[in-house]
This record gives C-alpha cells, sequence and structure tokens, in this order.
C-alpha cells in the first residue's frame, strides 16, 4: 500500500458545507495536511510550471494517523440466521457458474460461536466443511467442475445417520467426462449445527467480518433446508421447487439495490463491494434481453475476489469551506517525511454566476470511471520522469489493493462494470504523470492535471470561471449550468447519465453556450447507484471501442434497469448533442488542423479576431502541444449530418490523420475496410460551430489533444487563440442569432 494516501466523500463542495477525507497511513504514525487551490496540475517543467495557491484552513497542520485496510472481494453478508434446535438435518444447497477454479472459495456459509459449515468449490469439485471446538472434517467430491458452466451443489448434514454428504450435478452433461458425483462419510461428534448465528454467500467472514476464500463466478438461489435427502436436495435445486426451506434468498429481488432478500425465514442480506447484478441465470435461454421483463430469469449475482465498493475507511479530518473561497479547483495536500499524496476535489460558487458568467465543467463522471487503470507496466515507466520533476510516482498498476477500474479485467477475466469514489483513486491526482509522452517536450498527463490547462489559462488571461461537475449536473440539472453564459468542458467527457446528457441539452437549448473542448466525449451510458453517484455502472454492449463486452443477456444496467452501452446506440449519437462524435483513435500522437472554408463565414468573424490573416482556409495551425505534440490526437470526433450535426453547422478547420495507428471505430466499420467511404471522410477530427435555439451556441474542438496545444507560447498561440474568443464571445450577452 502506499505510505499515505485517502480519498473525499464527494466530488465538489459549496462554502459553508462540509467536506469529509479518509485518510490512510501505513503503519500510522503522523502526517501533516495542507490545502491548496489548484491553478495548473502539470508537473512538467517545459509546460506552464505547477501552479497553486495555499488556502490556509482549519485542518492545516499535523494530524494523528491511521493504518486504514482495504479489503478487496464481493459478498453477501447475512448477519442473522437461526437453524433452530440442532439435530436435526441441515442442508445447504446452490446454483452455481464457476469462473476461477483451485483454492477453496466459499459459495454458501454458517457460523456460531460453535460450529461453522461452509458449502464451498475447489479444484477437487464441490465441498464441505464441519468445523469446531472439537476439531473440523473436510468432504469433497472429487470432481473438478467445469468452468462457465452451470452446476446444482449441496450438502447434507444428518445427525440421525451420523453422516455428511457432498453432492454435485451439471445441468448440462459433458461428453468427455462425468461431473455429477456424491460422496458421504462420517459426521464428527459434536459438529452438527444449530441455533443462532449468521451467515455469509460467495466468503468466508471470520469473527471480525474480515472475508476471505472469495468465490469467482456466479450464484443462484442458494438455500438452507431441514432435509436429509441430498439427491432431492439438488432435484429441487435444479426445478425450483420449495422444501423445508429454513432460509432461501432471491436474487431476482431487489437487483437493482444491494440488499438481499430471504423468502422464507425473513434472514435479509446485503452485498459487500458490489458484485454484479442483473447477471443471467442458469434458465436464461435468450428469449428475453431485459432483465426488468423477465427477472426471474436473471436469477443470479457474479462475484469476483477482486471487487470493491464501499471501502469504509474512518473519517480522518473534516473541512468546511471557508465562506471566501473562490470556486476552482482543490487539493488536500498530504505529507508524511519521504512521500506524499494528494486528493483534488472541486469548490463550486456560493451563489452560482454572480462573480463568473464563465464555468468549467469538470468531467467527474469520467474521473470515476477511469479510476485506478491499470495499465501494465506504467508504474516503471513514468518513474524515473515522475522523480526528476518532483511529481506523483504512483501508478494503479502498481497498487492493486486500490481496485480496478472499468477499462481492467478481473481476475477471472470479466470486465470491471462498476466504478466506485469510495476508495483511493490513486491516478486522478494533480502533480501526476499518466503516461509516457512520445513527444518532445511532452507532459504524459491525462484527466485532472490536463483539465487543469484550461483553468490556468482562464487565470493568465484574467476570465473569471467557477466550476461545475458532472456530479453536480447529474442531481440537480440543467439548473446546475443555467447561471452561465459559457460552460466549458475538460478534455474527455466521455461518460454520462440520462441526467447529465439532459442537463447539458436542456442548458444548450435554452440558451447556453457550449464548448466541448476534447475528444471521445458523450459516448457511453452510465447508470448511478440508487444510494447516490458514488457508485457508477457501465455495461460495455454491442458495438463501441472497448477493452471488454458484456456477456450476452447482460447489456441491461442493474442499478435502473436501462440500456447500457453506447449513446449512439441508445438514439443519442454524440453529433445530436455537440455537433461531432468519435470517430477514430490511435497511438499518442498530435496533428495539426488546417482552416477549412467555414472559417471565413460572417457568422464565425469572432473566432478569427486578432488573427485574420492566419485564420485562413488552407492554413495548418496546432502544430505543437504537450499532449502527443500537436492539437489534433488520440481520439477524434467528426462532424456527421446523418449521426444528427444540426445542417446549419459550420466546419471552421479539420485534422485529417494518417498516422498508421489509427483505426476506425468499431460502430463505424461494416467490413475491413472503409469502403464505400473514404479516409478523409471519417479519419479525421472536425472543428465545428453551430447556433442553438434561443440565443445559444455550440462549439467543438473534436480532439483530446487539443487541450495540450492551449499552453503553448504562454498560451499565445492560434489553437488557444480561437478557444478564448468563443469563450469571450460566448460570455457577451450579446444575442447570438439562430440562422433562419
Amino acid at each position: 500500500m502506499l505510505p499515505i494516501t485517502g480519498y473525499a466523500d464527494r466530488w465538489s463542495v459549496k462554502p459553508g458545507e462540509t467536506i469529509r477525507f479518509m485518510v490512510g497511513v501505513q503503519g500510522g504514525g503522523r502526517y501533516k495536511a495542507r490545502v491548496a487551490r489548484i491553478h495548473c496540475g502539470d508537473p512538467n517543467p517545459q509546460g506552464p510550471g505547477y501552479r497553486e495557491t495555499p488556502m490556509p484552513s482549519a485542518i492545516e497542520g499535523e494530524h494523528d494517523g491511521r493504518d486504514q485496510p482495504m479489503r478487496l472481494g464481493s459478498l453477501v453478508r447475512i448477519p442473522r440466521l437461526d437453524l433452530g434446535a440442532g439435530g436435526r438435518a441441515i442442508g445447504f444447497a446452490a446454483t452455481v457458474w464457476p469462473t476461477l477454479t483451485g483454492a477453496p472459495a466459499t459459495v454458501l456459509e454458517w457460523r456460531s460461536s460453535g460450529v461453522m459449515v461452509t458449502l464451498g468449490v475447489a479444484a477437487d469439485g464441490a465441498y464441505c466443511r464441519i468445523a469446531g471446538p472439537r476439531g473440523e472434517a473436510r468432504l469433497a467430491t472429487g470432481a473438478a467442475l467445469t468452468l462457465r458452466a452451470w452446476h446444482d451443489i449441496a450438502c447434507v448434514l444428518d445427525p440421525a445417520s451420523g453422516r455428511v454428504t457432498i453432492a454435485q450435478r451439471p445441468r448440462q452433461a459433458r461428453l468427455d467426462r462425468e461431473e455429477s458425483a456424491m460422496v458421504s462419510a462420517a459426521l464428527p461428534p459434536g459438529l452438527a449445527p444449530g441455533g443462532a448465528g449468521a451467515a455469509s454467500i460467495a466468503a468466508s467472514l471470520d469473527a471480525a467480518c474480515v472475508h476471505g476464500a472469495h468465490f469467482n463466478g456466479k450464484i443462484e438461489a442458494p438455500r438452507i433446508a431441514a432435509m436429509a435427502d441430498p439427491a432431492a436436495l439438488l432435484a429441487a435445486q435444479a426445478t425450483g421447487a420449495a422444501l423445508d426451506d429454513i432460509a432461501r434468498w432471491d436474487f431476482c429481488r431487489g437487483i437493482a439495490t444491494d440488499i438481499i432478500t430471504d423468502t422464507v425465514g425473513g434472514f435479509h442480506g446485503r452485498c459487500v463491494n458490489l458484485p454484479t447484478r442483473a447477471m443471467t441465470g442458469s434458465r436464461w435461454d435468450g428469449t428475453a434481453q431485459r432483465w426488468t421483463e423477465a427477472p426471474q430469469l436473471w436469477n443470479a449475482i457474479q462475484f469476483h475476489d477482486d471487487d470493491i465498493g464501499d471501502a469504509a475507511w474512518a473519517p480522518s479530518l473534516s473541512l468546511t469551506i471557508p465562506e471566501d473561497w473562490p470556486s476552482g479547483v482543490y487539493a488536500l495536500h498530504l505529507e508524511l517525511p519521504h512521500r506524499r499524496d494528494n486528493i483534488p476535489f472541486y469548490v463550486r460558487a456560493a451563489a452560482p454566476g454572480k462573480r463568473a458568467r464563465v464555468a468549467f465543467l469538470a468531467p467527474t463522471f469520467s474521473y470515476q470511471i477511469y479510476g485506478n487503470f491499470h495499465r501494465p507496466g506504467r508504474q516503471a515507466a513514468i518513474m524515473d520522469r515522475a522523480l526528476a520533476w518532483g511529481a506523483l510516482p504512483q501508478s494503479a498498476d502498481g497498487h492493486p489493493e486500490y481496485g480496478k477500474s472499468t477499462y481492467n479485467w478481473h481476475s477471472d477475466g470479466s470486465g470491471v462494470a462498476y466504478a466506485s469514489m469510495r476508495r483511493p483513486m490513486i491516478d486522478k491526482r494533480v502533480n501526476h504523470i499518466q503516461i509516457m509522452d512520445p513527444s518532445e517536450g511532452g507532459s504524459g498527463t491525462y484527466w485532472i492535471a490536463a483539465d487543469s490547462y484550461i483553468t490556468d489559462m482562464l487565470d493568465r488571461e484574467g476570465i473569471e470561471y467557477e466550476v461545475v461537475t458532472d456530479h453536480d449536473i447529474h442531481a440537480e440539472g440543467a439548473a446546475a449550468l443555467a447561471p452561465y453564459s459559457c460552460v466549458i468542458t475538460g478534455q474527455h467527457p466521455e461518460y454520462h447519465s440520462v441526467e447529465t446528457w439532459d442537463g447539458i441539452s436542456d442548458y444548450i437549448g435554452g440558451g447556453g453556450r457550449f464548448i466541448y473542448l476534447g475528444g471521445n466525449g458523450f459516448y457511453w451510458k452510465v447508470a448511478v447507484h440508487g444510494e447516490g453517484s458514488w457508485a457508477l455502472e457501465i455495461r460495455r454492449g454491442e458495438g463501441g471501442l472497448r477493452l471488454w463486452a458484456a456477456e450476452p443477456g447482460e447489456y441491461y444496467n442493474a442499478f435502473d434497469g436501462s440500456y447500457g452501452g453506447l449513446w449512439r446506440r441508445n438514439a443519442r449519437p454524440p453529433q445530436m448533442l455537440v455537433g461531432v462524435g468519435f470517430s477514430t483513435q490511435g497511438d499518442y500522437n498530435g496533428h495539426p488542423y488546417t482552416f477549412a472554408p467555414g472559417i471565413l463565414d460572417p457568422r464565425v468573424a469572432f473566432l478569427r479576431a486578432g488573427m485574420e490573416d492566419l485564420a485562413q482556409p488552407g492554413v495548418a495551425f496546432g502544430d505543437r502541444g504537450l499532449m502527443g505534440g500537436g492539437a489534433a490526437g488520440h481520439e477524434l470526433d467528426r462532424a456527421d449530418v446523418a449521426l444528427g450535426t444540426p445542417h446549419h453547422a459550420l466546419v471552421v478547420a479539420t485534422a485529417v490523420v494518417r498516422e498508421k495507428s489509427y483505426a476506425l471505430v468499431n460502430e463505424e466499420r461494416y467490413d475491413h475496410t472503409l469502403w464505400p467511404r473514404t479516409h478523409e471522410d471519417v479519419m479525421r477530427a472536425d472543428l465545428t460551430f453551430f447556433e442553438a435555439p434561443n440565443g445559444g451556441a455550440v462549439l467543438s474542438v473534436g480532439s483530446m489533444n487539443y487541450v495540450g496545444a492551449l499552453p503553448i507560447d504562454s498560451y499565445a498561440n492560434p489553437a488557444a487563440r480561437l478557444i478564448l474568443n468563443a469563450i469571450r464571445r460566448f460570455a457577451d450577452p450579446a444575442p447570438i442569432t439562430y440562422p433562419g
């Protein structure tokens, strides 16, 4: 673990409100804390330079640290389960779809002060383990379970006969080997279960509720019944028939929640660490695709040994934001003698729009979705540069204990669907390097550090601004943006909920002026946890450029039941919102734009201000940058009327990229060629402008690398001048006329 790190309980906070920080210090001990307002978060000495303003606060100074554990792995915790009077036969059963087998993994476990019974799977098949003060016994079928296939497993403990039996049966027989098995042995004396206790599903818990022996795969319909016949228990598990059940958990109830319902005894449970719900069960046959239409077919939960939800760290520091703090990007700096970290957060305006007419929209949904993105070898790759620049040297691949991002795979090869902010996101920091930029003088920044080029430019140009986040729009809708004449995005606002999309759309349609200063934005749809946006869900469904794909039948979000995947497949291509949409992606290199004939249209005369001689068709600009070496690169968006670009939109500049690593995105490819389209039709970035109703307007640059071109020559370059001209015009209350 990092010597010191932490997380906040929210992304944004207003003056007068309180934000809490959870801080972990390895081994405990004293640490220092201070708060700063961040103007530029890029540590590159060849760039604008890291720049902050210290903000004295009540939490500045030394504090006692505590060791805060990270406990990965999902499970269901059932705090109370009474088996009734001892001495009768008890059966444990479940239907499982394992994705990893090897070390013993718990499927269903009951424990009391005297006895613990575990039904699990391991390399030697289904097993039953009974333990107590007088010893323990383990019995296995000896027949390994096939991965990614459904099996019914059961164990019966019968004090009357003095026998324990473990059994398994596949739902679909294999021709190459026999998996059905039933093995019986003597039940050790004094180990019969009964009375009050607690239970867990998919992992074991000790007396301190520390979990282990995690199961990887799907579990369906676990139950505990009072019966002595293991064959009948297996048969009932296969048919779904009721028995003399003590507890029977129905995973198709409360799918959108963390609550697990026992339909018999009322021994309800709660999910820990966000196991994946709305997963196809053993009876799903493809005739239904949406779990809300037939939830009984999605009566399964998928568990992983590296899931993470709420790390549940104890609060360490609480900060009530002073009334005089300006809106902006902030960070809590944490310091030990030889190590440090920071936790970024955003301070909103106490009276939005009163001080500033311009707002920076921080893409916090995308920050969260990408949080702790493991890129193999990245920790080693950035280390020397980070140390030379005085930057944070950490990378997620060097610290798997903090969990993964939704761009990674679980240990069993399945994709990560949930993103939590209730854990340290050690790669979403300021003064931090994300990637190795191959360009001369490249910064290698991404996310918060790269987006700070925008706020740094505004600061240096004397343009007053305030900050709003995705999380704010999700909660408040267009009202969060309404006080501002001009709203500017970050470099990569890729992930949006229905609420954030609608909020931005309503803002533009109501007369707002919007600058999309990035690439591959408004691409994936996310759903928000029912208890708040601390957890986001992504189903990487049909289509889209992605590192993993959801399984058939699992394209609908568990959190809200809506169809996931691309916004384009939800009838909302990005072109409908901002005029351009994702078209091509390549390596981290940059290329220039060329002004198009549209730059001469009188409707965009304001863009040419101060550079009339340069802003002419055929003239190139943006050939330098701190991200990839140029303004157009990595992920590019193009205009397309067929996908919703307004007919009256002007393309004022274009960058056609021919570098060999660039490829068409999946949803644009019909076969292995570009036919019937040409390279110029799709492999490009378009800088577009269009007017919206009620005096609104949109300017989009169509490139992730564009923000890296802003700081060149201290923001005195054509790429920056275009954006500054747009900001000043968009902030001007003078009407922008919708063309007839």
